[in-house]
Protein backbone atom coordinates (compact mmCIF):
# COMPACT_ATOMS: atom_id res chain seq x y z
CA UNK A 1 0.00 0.00 0.00
CA UNK A 2 1.30 3.34 -1.07
CA UNK A 3 2.08 6.23 1.56
CA UNK A 4 0.52 9.38 2.00
CA UNK A 5 2.63 12.02 2.74
CA UNK A 6 0.52 15.43 4.36
CA UNK A 7 2.29 19.01 3.98
CA UNK A 8 0.95 21.64 6.12
CA UNK A 9 2.01 25.43 5.90
CA UNK A 10 0.34 27.33 8.13
CA UNK A 11 0.23 30.99 8.05
CA UNK A 12 -1.44 33.53 10.44
CA UNK A 13 -5.11 33.37 9.58
CA UNK A 14 -4.65 30.16 7.21
CA UNK A 15 -3.47 26.51 7.55
CA UNK A 16 -2.59 24.84 3.57
CA UNK A 17 -2.45 21.33 3.30
CA UNK A 18 -1.35 19.06 0.07
CA UNK A 19 -1.33 15.37 0.11
CA UNK A 20 1.01 13.39 -2.35
CA UNK A 21 1.28 9.81 -2.71
CA UNK A 22 4.59 8.62 -2.62
CA UNK A 23 6.43 7.72 -5.85
CA UNK A 24 8.05 5.00 -4.65
CA UNK A 25 11.31 6.53 -5.87
CA UNK A 26 9.86 8.80 -8.63
CA UNK A 27 8.44 12.16 -7.82
CA UNK A 28 5.16 12.24 -4.82
CA UNK A 29 2.17 12.95 -6.64
CA UNK A 30 -0.43 15.48 -5.84
CA UNK A 31 -3.54 13.97 -4.67
CA UNK A 32 -5.41 16.73 -3.17
CA UNK A 33 -5.13 20.15 -1.94
CA UNK A 34 -6.65 22.81 -0.10
CA UNK A 35 -6.69 25.27 3.02
CA UNK A 36 -8.57 26.85 5.86
CA UNK A 37 -8.24 30.47 5.57
CA UNK A 38 -10.35 33.15 8.29
CA UNK A 39 -9.27 31.51 11.13
CA UNK A 40 -10.47 33.26 14.45
CA UNK A 41 -12.94 35.17 12.48
CA UNK A 42 -14.43 33.23 9.88
CA UNK A 43 -13.25 30.00 8.77
CA UNK A 44 -14.14 28.43 5.19
CA UNK A 45 -12.55 25.28 4.46
CA UNK A 46 -12.25 24.50 0.76
CA UNK A 47 -10.39 21.37 -0.82
CA UNK A 48 -9.99 19.34 -4.01
CA UNK A 49 -8.43 16.01 -5.23
CA UNK A 50 -6.33 15.91 -8.19
CA UNK A 51 -8.20 13.91 -11.18
CA UNK A 52 -11.06 12.33 -9.11
CA UNK A 53 -13.71 12.88 -6.94
CA UNK A 54 -13.29 15.14 -3.45
CA UNK A 55 -14.34 18.47 -3.06
CA UNK A 56 -14.95 20.44 -0.39
CA UNK A 57 -16.46 24.40 0.59
CA UNK A 58 -17.68 24.65 4.03
CA UNK A 59 -18.26 27.23 5.98
CA UNK A 60 -18.53 27.10 10.24
CA UNK A 61 -20.41 30.66 10.38
CA UNK A 62 -18.85 30.98 13.87
CA UNK A 63 -15.36 31.30 15.09
CA UNK A 64 -14.24 27.49 15.73
CA UNK A 65 -11.53 26.33 17.68
CA UNK A 66 -8.33 25.78 15.92
CA UNK A 67 -7.52 22.24 17.00
CA UNK A 68 -11.64 21.56 16.05
CA UNK A 69 -10.68 22.72 12.50
CA UNK A 70 -7.34 21.05 12.32
CA UNK A 71 -9.24 17.54 13.25
CA UNK A 72 -11.88 18.12 10.83
CA UNK A 73 -9.87 19.01 7.99
CA UNK A 74 -7.50 15.65 8.65
CA UNK A 75 -10.25 13.74 8.96
CA UNK A 76 -11.62 15.20 5.21
CA UNK A 77 -7.60 13.96 4.22
CA UNK A 78 -7.90 10.59 5.53
CA UNK A 79 -11.41 9.97 3.88
CA UNK A 80 -9.59 10.79 0.62
CA UNK A 81 -6.65 9.07 0.69
CA UNK A 82 -7.93 6.36 -1.76
CA UNK A 83 -5.47 3.55 -1.52
CA UNK A 84 -2.58 5.00 0.52
CA UNK A 85 -2.47 5.19 4.30
CA UNK A 86 -0.65 8.25 6.19
CA UNK A 87 2.94 7.73 6.61
CA UNK A 88 4.70 10.76 7.45
CA UNK A 89 3.70 14.81 7.70
CA UNK A 90 6.22 17.76 6.51
CA UNK A 91 5.93 21.06 7.62
CA UNK A 92 7.11 24.43 6.58
CA UNK A 93 8.68 26.02 9.36
CA UNK A 94 10.23 30.16 8.74
CA UNK A 95 12.78 29.86 10.92
CA UNK A 96 15.39 27.20 11.91
CA UNK A 97 18.23 29.13 13.82
CA UNK A 98 21.81 28.44 13.64
CA UNK A 99 21.25 24.69 14.80
CA UNK A 100 18.87 23.13 11.77
CA UNK A 101 20.57 23.56 8.41
CA UNK A 102 18.64 20.80 6.74
CA UNK A 103 15.03 18.69 7.37
CA UNK A 104 14.32 16.96 10.53
CA UNK A 105 12.62 14.67 12.44
CA UNK A 106 10.55 16.69 15.21
CA UNK A 107 10.73 15.84 18.62
CA UNK A 108 10.01 17.43 22.27
CA UNK A 109 13.60 18.51 22.39
CA UNK A 110 13.32 20.03 18.41
CA UNK A 111 9.96 21.93 19.66
CA UNK A 112 11.81 23.27 22.32
CA UNK A 113 14.24 24.56 20.45
CA UNK A 114 11.71 25.85 17.62
CA UNK A 115 10.13 27.77 20.48
CA UNK A 116 13.34 30.00 21.27
CA UNK A 117 13.59 31.05 17.79
CA UNK A 118 10.10 33.03 18.04
CA UNK A 119 10.83 36.41 18.16
CA UNK A 120 13.30 35.78 15.54
CA UNK A 121 9.82 35.13 13.14
CA UNK A 122 6.83 36.37 14.81
CA UNK A 123 4.73 36.67 12.28
CA UNK A 124 5.12 32.67 11.09
CA UNK A 125 6.74 30.67 13.78
CA UNK A 126 3.96 30.31 16.31
CA UNK A 127 1.18 29.51 13.73
CA UNK A 128 3.39 26.34 12.46
CA UNK A 129 4.42 25.15 16.17
CA UNK A 130 0.66 25.85 16.63
CA UNK A 131 -0.03 23.51 14.30
CA UNK A 132 2.89 20.93 14.70
CA UNK A 133 1.84 20.42 18.26
CA UNK A 134 -1.76 20.14 17.46
CA UNK A 135 -0.68 17.39 14.27
CA UNK A 136 1.01 15.41 17.01
CA UNK A 137 -1.62 15.42 19.58
CA UNK A 138 -4.07 14.35 17.12
CA UNK A 139 -1.44 11.73 15.66
CA UNK A 140 1.10 10.74 18.33
CA UNK A 141 2.38 7.97 16.06
CA UNK A 142 2.89 9.70 12.72
CA UNK A 143 6.11 10.91 12.25
CA UNK A 144 6.47 14.66 11.41
CA UNK A 145 9.28 16.52 10.10
CA UNK A 146 10.30 20.32 9.62
CA UNK A 147 11.64 21.81 6.39
CA UNK A 148 12.76 25.46 7.25
CA UNK A 149 12.92 28.38 5.22
CA UNK A 150 16.63 29.05 6.32
CA UNK A 151 18.35 26.00 5.34
CA UNK A 152 18.80 26.79 1.93
CA UNK A 153 21.24 29.90 2.81
CA UNK A 154 22.80 27.99 5.78
CA UNK A 155 26.08 27.18 3.31
CA UNK A 156 26.82 31.08 2.56
CA UNK A 157 30.15 32.45 3.14
CA UNK A 158 30.68 33.57 6.27
CA UNK A 159 30.75 37.54 4.83
CA UNK A 160 27.83 37.32 3.92
CA UNK A 161 26.52 35.94 7.04
CA UNK A 162 27.84 39.19 9.21
CA UNK A 163 26.33 42.24 10.88
CA UNK A 164 29.41 44.74 11.92
CA UNK A 165 28.46 43.87 15.89
CA UNK A 166 30.10 42.58 18.51
CA UNK A 167 32.01 39.30 18.53
CA UNK A 168 29.40 38.35 21.41
CA UNK A 169 26.41 38.85 19.64
CA UNK A 170 27.21 37.15 16.54
CA UNK A 171 28.49 34.14 18.56
CA UNK A 172 25.03 34.45 20.29
CA UNK A 173 23.28 33.81 16.63
CA UNK A 174 22.63 37.47 15.73
CA UNK A 175 23.61 37.28 11.90
CA UNK A 176 21.97 36.70 8.76
CA UNK A 177 19.85 34.14 7.71
CA UNK A 178 17.96 34.48 4.71
CA UNK A 179 14.21 32.87 3.98
CA UNK A 180 12.34 31.98 1.18
CA UNK A 181 14.63 28.90 1.22
CA UNK A 182 12.18 26.67 -0.03
CA UNK A 183 11.14 28.39 -2.98
CA UNK A 184 14.71 29.02 -4.27
CA UNK A 185 15.31 25.21 -3.54
CA UNK A 186 12.36 24.10 -5.85
CA UNK A 187 13.03 27.15 -8.44
CA UNK A 188 16.99 25.77 -8.41
CA UNK A 189 15.87 22.33 -9.61
CA UNK A 190 13.04 23.12 -12.00
CA UNK A 191 15.35 25.43 -13.57
CA UNK A 192 17.77 22.43 -13.91
CA UNK A 193 15.03 20.92 -15.88
CA UNK A 194 13.97 23.87 -18.23
CA UNK A 195 17.72 24.93 -19.00
CA UNK A 196 20.55 22.64 -17.17
CA UNK A 197 22.69 25.09 -18.60
CA UNK A 198 21.20 28.05 -17.20
CA UNK A 199 20.80 26.43 -13.66
CA UNK A 200 24.97 25.60 -13.71
CA UNK A 201 25.45 30.01 -14.05
CA UNK A 202 24.87 33.20 -11.91
CA UNK A 203 21.36 33.16 -11.13
CA UNK A 204 19.20 35.89 -9.30
CA UNK A 205 16.14 34.85 -8.29
CA UNK A 206 13.26 37.25 -7.59
CA UNK A 207 10.78 36.11 -5.16
CA UNK A 208 8.01 38.82 -5.16
CA UNK A 209 5.14 38.35 -3.07
CA UNK A 210 3.05 39.76 -0.41
CA UNK A 211 6.09 38.45 1.56
CA UNK A 212 9.35 39.32 -0.77
CA UNK A 213 12.73 38.95 -1.50
CA UNK A 214 15.69 37.75 -3.83
CA UNK A 215 18.49 35.56 -3.79
CA UNK A 216 21.77 35.37 -5.81
CA UNK A 217 21.91 31.02 -6.80
CA UNK A 218 25.39 29.91 -8.58
CA UNK A 219 25.41 26.67 -10.22
CA UNK A 220 22.29 25.96 -7.53
CA UNK A 221 23.95 27.05 -4.57
CA UNK A 222 22.69 30.17 -2.59
CA UNK A 223 25.03 32.91 -2.75
CA UNK A 224 23.36 35.58 -0.46
CA UNK A 225 19.89 36.84 0.30
CA UNK A 226 18.02 40.14 0.54
CA UNK A 227 16.49 38.57 3.87
CA UNK A 228 18.92 38.70 7.09
CA UNK A 229 18.66 38.02 10.75
CA UNK A 230 14.60 38.14 10.54
CA UNK A 231 12.07 38.37 7.09
CA UNK A 232 11.56 42.29 7.86
CA UNK A 233 14.93 43.03 5.37
CA UNK A 234 15.59 43.93 2.40
CA UNK A 235 12.53 44.84 -0.49
CA UNK A 236 9.50 46.31 0.61
CA UNK A 237 6.51 43.92 0.94
CA UNK A 238 2.78 43.76 1.48
CA UNK A 239 3.18 45.39 4.83
CA UNK A 240 6.76 45.15 6.16
CA UNK A 241 9.18 47.92 5.72
CA UNK A 242 12.51 45.63 3.99
CA UNK A 243 15.15 47.58 4.32
CA UNK A 244 15.37 50.57 7.02
CA UNK A 245 18.08 52.79 8.70
CA UNK A 246 18.81 51.50 12.54
CA UNK A 247 18.63 54.87 13.89
CA UNK A 248 14.47 55.07 12.53
CA UNK A 249 14.14 53.23 15.63
CA UNK A 250 15.79 54.76 17.87
CA UNK A 251 13.95 58.01 16.97
CA UNK A 252 10.77 56.40 16.97
CA UNK A 253 11.42 54.93 20.63
CA UNK A 254 13.12 58.43 21.98
CA UNK A 255 11.47 61.08 20.07
CA UNK A 256 7.63 59.65 19.12
CA UNK A 257 7.39 57.38 22.74
CA UNK A 258 6.66 54.48 20.91
CA UNK A 259 7.13 51.24 22.97
CA UNK A 260 8.50 48.01 21.41
CA UNK A 261 5.15 46.27 20.62
CA UNK A 262 4.19 49.62 18.76
CA UNK A 263 7.27 49.48 16.63
CA UNK A 264 6.47 46.33 16.14
CA UNK A 265 3.18 46.38 14.94
CA UNK A 266 4.33 49.16 12.63
CA UNK A 267 7.33 47.45 11.11
CA UNK A 268 5.41 43.99 10.39
CA UNK A 269 1.95 45.19 9.89
CA UNK A 270 1.39 49.14 8.77
CA UNK A 271 4.46 49.73 6.32
CA UNK A 272 5.62 48.65 3.07
CA UNK A 273 3.14 49.05 0.35
CA UNK A 274 0.02 49.52 2.51
CA UNK A 275 2.05 51.82 4.49
CA UNK A 276 3.50 53.82 1.28
CA UNK A 277 0.25 53.85 -0.52
CA UNK A 278 -2.12 54.03 2.23
CA UNK A 279 -4.49 52.21 -0.13
CA UNK A 280 -3.55 48.67 0.06
CA UNK A 281 -0.91 45.74 0.20
CA UNK A 282 -1.83 44.03 -2.31
CA UNK A 283 -0.01 44.76 -5.72
CA UNK A 284 -2.97 44.02 -7.84
CA UNK A 285 -4.79 47.12 -6.47
CA UNK A 286 -1.65 49.61 -6.81
CA UNK A 287 -0.87 48.96 -10.12
CA UNK A 288 -2.41 51.32 -12.50
CA UNK A 289 -4.17 53.26 -9.82
CA UNK A 290 -3.99 56.72 -10.22
CA UNK A 291 -3.20 58.19 -6.84
CA UNK A 292 0.08 59.23 -6.34
CA UNK A 293 0.23 57.42 -3.45
CA UNK A 294 -0.28 54.40 -5.26
CA UNK A 295 2.31 55.10 -7.88
CA UNK A 296 4.90 56.17 -5.58
CA UNK A 297 4.30 52.66 -4.26
CA UNK A 298 4.69 50.61 -6.59
CA UNK A 299 7.46 52.86 -8.20
CA UNK A 300 9.56 52.22 -4.77
CA UNK A 301 8.73 48.32 -5.27
CA UNK A 302 10.49 48.61 -8.68
CA UNK A 303 13.24 50.85 -7.97
CA UNK A 304 13.66 48.68 -5.20
CA UNK A 305 14.06 45.50 -6.52
CA UNK A 306 16.59 47.36 -9.44
CA UNK A 307 18.80 48.37 -6.69
CA UNK A 308 18.67 44.47 -5.28
CA UNK A 309 19.52 42.90 -8.53
CA UNK A 310 22.93 44.70 -8.87
CA UNK A 311 23.58 44.11 -5.45
CA UNK A 312 23.22 40.87 -5.57
CA UNK A 313 25.01 40.38 -8.56
CA UNK A 314 28.22 42.32 -7.52
CA UNK A 315 28.21 39.75 -4.93
CA UNK A 316 28.61 36.74 -7.29
CA UNK A 317 30.39 38.61 -9.76
CA UNK A 318 27.76 38.64 -12.60
CA UNK A 319 24.45 37.60 -13.42
CA UNK A 320 23.84 34.72 -16.66
CA UNK A 321 19.96 34.81 -15.83
CA UNK A 322 17.38 35.85 -13.93
CA UNK A 323 14.12 34.24 -12.72
CA UNK A 324 10.84 35.63 -11.35
CA UNK A 325 8.21 33.53 -9.31
CA UNK A 326 5.55 34.31 -6.45
CA UNK A 327 2.48 35.85 -6.06
CA UNK A 328 3.58 39.11 -8.40
CA UNK A 329 6.62 37.28 -9.39
CA UNK A 330 4.57 35.11 -11.79
CA UNK A 331 1.54 36.75 -11.99
CA UNK A 332 2.13 40.62 -12.58
CA UNK A 333 3.46 41.54 -16.30
CA UNK A 334 3.82 44.89 -15.79
CA UNK A 335 6.18 44.75 -12.77
CA UNK A 336 8.31 42.52 -14.52
CA UNK A 337 8.40 44.90 -17.73
CA UNK A 338 8.99 47.55 -15.34
CA UNK A 339 12.10 45.92 -13.84
CA UNK A 340 13.80 44.14 -16.60
CA UNK A 341 13.30 47.92 -19.07
CA UNK A 342 15.04 49.48 -15.98
CA UNK A 343 17.46 47.64 -15.80
CA UNK A 344 18.53 47.07 -19.27
CA UNK A 345 22.51 47.74 -18.29
CA UNK A 346 22.51 44.02 -16.71
CA UNK A 347 21.88 42.89 -20.33
CA UNK A 348 17.90 42.31 -19.35
CA UNK A 349 15.25 42.88 -22.00
CA UNK A 350 11.61 41.69 -22.34
CA UNK A 351 9.72 40.19 -25.11
CA UNK A 352 6.25 42.16 -24.12
CA UNK A 353 4.13 39.41 -26.12
CA UNK A 354 5.85 36.42 -24.18
CA UNK A 355 5.82 38.28 -20.93
CA UNK A 356 1.96 38.30 -21.66
CA UNK A 357 0.98 35.05 -22.34
CA UNK A 358 4.17 32.78 -20.57
CA UNK A 359 3.24 30.93 -17.45
CA UNK A 360 6.20 29.40 -17.21
CA UNK A 361 9.62 29.89 -19.49
CA UNK A 362 11.59 32.58 -21.10
CA UNK A 363 10.14 36.36 -21.05
CA UNK A 364 13.20 37.56 -22.61
CA UNK A 365 13.92 38.40 -26.58
CA UNK A 366 16.29 35.58 -28.39
CA UNK A 367 19.75 36.14 -28.21
CA UNK A 368 19.38 38.39 -24.92
CA UNK A 369 22.86 38.40 -23.09
CA UNK A 370 21.05 38.01 -19.43
CA UNK A 371 17.73 36.10 -20.36
CA UNK A 372 14.99 36.10 -17.99
CA UNK A 373 12.70 33.88 -16.99
CA UNK A 374 9.27 32.83 -14.95
CA UNK A 375 8.73 30.00 -13.30
CA UNK A 376 5.73 29.22 -10.49
CA UNK A 377 7.34 28.19 -6.94
CA UNK A 378 5.88 25.27 -5.26
CA UNK A 379 7.00 25.25 -1.44
CA UNK A 380 4.67 22.23 -0.75
CA UNK A 381 6.14 20.00 -3.74
CA UNK A 382 9.91 20.10 -2.01
CA UNK A 383 8.80 19.80 1.24
CA UNK A 384 7.06 16.85 -0.05
CA UNK A 385 10.47 15.54 -1.71
CA UNK A 386 12.42 16.34 1.58
CA UNK A 387 9.62 14.72 3.24
CA UNK A 388 9.51 11.38 1.50
CA UNK A 389 13.11 11.08 1.80
CA UNK A 390 12.97 10.92 5.39
CA UNK A 391 9.86 7.73 4.99
CA UNK A 392 12.37 6.35 2.40
CA UNK A 393 14.95 6.32 5.23
CA UNK A 394 12.35 5.16 7.78
CA UNK A 395 11.27 2.39 5.69
CA UNK A 396 14.90 1.09 5.41
CA UNK A 397 15.35 1.02 8.90
CA UNK A 398 12.64 -1.02 9.39
CA UNK A 399 13.27 -3.73 6.99
CA UNK A 400 16.72 -3.74 8.10
CA UNK A 401 15.48 -4.29 11.75
CA UNK A 402 13.66 -7.34 10.96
Amino acid sequence: MSSGILVLNAGSSSIKFSLYIDGEGAPPVLSCKGQIDGINVDPHFVARCVGREGEIDRRWGKSVPFTELLSDMLDWIEGHLGYATLGIAGHRVVHGGRNYAAPLLIDDDVMTELHRLIPLAPLHEPFALEVISATRRLYPDLPQVACFDTAFHRNNDRLATLFALPRELIDAGVIRYGFHGLSYEFIAHRLRELSPETAKGKVIVCHLGSGASMCAIDNGRSVCSTMGFTALDGLPMGTRTGSLDCGVLLYLMQEKGMDVNEVQRLLYHKSGLLGLSGISNDMRLLVGNDHPHAKEAVDYFVYRVGRELGSLAAAMGGVDAVVFTAGIGEHSPEIRSRVLKENSWLGLAVDEDANKKVKEGLISPAGTRCPAWVIPTDEELMIARRTAEFLVQSKKGFSETR
